[in-house]
């Protein structure tokens, strides 16, 4: 799972701050979707791949991961984090 965060983080951070929040969901989505699709047929999505956030994120550019104390890390991080937590919560409700 930290490498998920990393690669997904990596991924809202090559793109402008405006634009990390949709790509964050974008992500989250997809890789959802893959998960449903993997169980469902045992295959990988042809677009998402195997439902975790890393192969997710993989489809869009990824910056090279720089250090903990670069401050757009950081927000990327936080913001994968705040979507994981959400995630979590919703899948408690279920």
């Amino acid at each position: 799972m930290p490498g998920d965060i990393s690669t997904a983080a990596r991924a809202l951070l090559a793109v402008t701050p405006c634009a990390r929040a949709r790509l964050c969901s974008e992500i989250f989505t997809g890789a959802q979707i893959a998960c449903a699709y993997v169980e469902e047929t045992r295959q990988l999505h042809p677009q998402w791949g195997d439902g975790t956030l890393n192969s997710a994120a993989r489809r869009f550019e990824l910056a090279d991961e720089p250090s903990y104390d670069t401050p757009d890390y950081l927000a990327s991080t936080q913001l994968v984090l705040e979507a994981l937590s959400a995630a979590l919560c919703l899948e408690e409700r279920v």
